[in-house]
């Protein structure tokens, strides 16, 4: 199967994604700067899940470019991964609407972490279905910066329960470990093109 198919589903969930949390988005009663106070906890947690969802679209976009099609077992982690990220907008309304209530904060974690196993999976069968010596399996590797993720997602969410403004600090810092896309993919993408 070709990968441009998956590619543009992707894009267009992704983009439906940020659409509904944008919406969630309520302007403010009042005209001054001073009115957007009390907004500032949702505004904060929408930045957060942008990144993250910006995190993952950007980030699955760079590795199928190492691809050179799917089949059926990668359709259906893809699908897995879309079902974690749609519920983010979920997660980010309770995680706002709760002023950062410890459950909120460790199911904003939950989602998190099964968006990461979700990548994580989907990784793993494009690497099988392209072999080990293909672009993809070079450009990955043994996938560190995801395990450590997976790790602080962990953590994060059991610290959600004693200290929920660390655990968010703990995602935040996820999500500047993965703001820079990887580098071993960016430099597969480079040789890619100059071969």
């Amino acid at each position: 199967m070709r990968k441009e198919r998956l590619g543009a589903f992707t894009d267009g969930v992704v983009a439906i994604i940020i659409t509904i949390m944008v919406l969630e988005l309520k302007t403010p009663h009042g005209s001054r700067l001073s009115d957007l106070a009390p907004m500032l906890p949702v505004l904060l947690s929408y930045v957060l899940s942008f990144v993250y969802v910006a995190i993952y679209w950007n980030n699955h976009h760079h590795m199928l470019s190492l691809c050179e099609h799917v089949d059926g077992p990668v359709l259906w982690a893809n699908m897995h991964l879309l079902f974690w990220l749609s519920l983010v907008p979920f997660a980010t309304s309770w995680l706002s609407d709760s002023h950062a209530a410890a459950a909120a904060v460790a199911v904003y974690g939950g989602v998190l972490i099964m968006a990461g196993l979700a990548y994580t999976i989907l990784v793993r069968l494009l690497i099988r279905l392209h072999g080990p010596d293909s672009d993809i399996a070079r450009a990955m590797g043994y996938d560190i910066k995801g395990v450590i993720s997976l790790v602080v997602y962990a953590a994060a969410i059991a610290l959600a329960f004693v200290r929920p403004v660390a655990s968010l600090g703990l995602y935040v810092a996820v999500a500047a470990m993965w703001f820079i896309p990887d580098r071993r993919v960016e430099r597969m993408i480079h040789e890619t093109d100059q071969a």
